[in-house]
């Protein structure tokens, strides 16, 4: 009976850890992640249909769909399917059903054409190699008028890197995605170099770009 106890212990404890992690960790990534400057410069609202590239566990997913109401709709894209799996469980202990949850390739988010009012890159952008493939998709599913919001942080210790340094170091500066932004035929309608410091740490400044798809 003992060890019927230990092993239950052992395969419930590690589930249990991970629960009380992501709850956690998402409240304290509320004091340091602008969420509301990101919404207010991509005017997020009720019944806007938006999409979180990247979106992990669904942090932002969560407070997205919580944002636009069961009158939107909010696309959550990732490349592992593990965590889209414990982003539906977010979505069900919350009761939202405004949410499409979506795996997608590493060079095609797989949304659907002129659908979209918005859509997020949040600290995703500097993993992705076919990020022009990426950016074509992008334009394609927004919109006329539709915005691409990107936000990432910049590494002190690699702020003056060239592209790849800084995406082996896992960051990227605004100035290079920027020139890829227009490249992929967006305008630039909004820039913020310093939106604070990533998990608080004064080495990850957090920087913004908002792009627009022309009418």
């Amino acid at each position: 009976m003992k060890q019927t106890t230990q092993l239950l212990l052992c395969f419930l404890l590690p589930l249990l850890s991970y629960g009380q992690y992501s709850q956690n960790d998402w409240k304290e990534r509320d004091t340091w992640m602008p969420i509301d400057t990101m919404f207010e410069l991509a005017g997020i609202k009720e019944g806007k249909h938006v999409a979180d590239i990247g979106c992990h566990e669904g942090y932002l997913t969560i407070h997205l769909a919580n944002r636009v109401s069961h009158k939107g709709k909010v696309y959550a894209v990732d490349v592992r399917n593990d965590r889209l799996e414990r982003l539906k469980d977010h979505l069900n202990t919350r009761n939202l059903n405004n949410a499409s949850v979506i795996l997608g390739d590493y060079d095609n988010p797989k949304l659907p054409k002129e659908t979209l009012d918005v859509v997020f890159i949040v600290d995703t952008y500097h993993e992705m190699s076919d990020y022009e493939q990426i950016l074509k998709h992008v334009y394609n599913a927004l919109k006329p008028g539709g915005k691409l919001l990107i936000l990432e942080k910049l590494k002190s210790r690699v702020k003056h890197g060239t592209r790849a340094e800084q995406t082996y170091a896992h960051t990227l500066g605004s100035n290079y995605v920027k020139e890829e932004l227009i490249d992929a035929n967006f305008k630039i309608i909004n820039q913020i170099d310093d939106l604070g410091n990533w998990q608080n740490d004064e080495d990850k400044v957090m920087w913004l770009l908002v792009a627009e798809k022309p009418f």
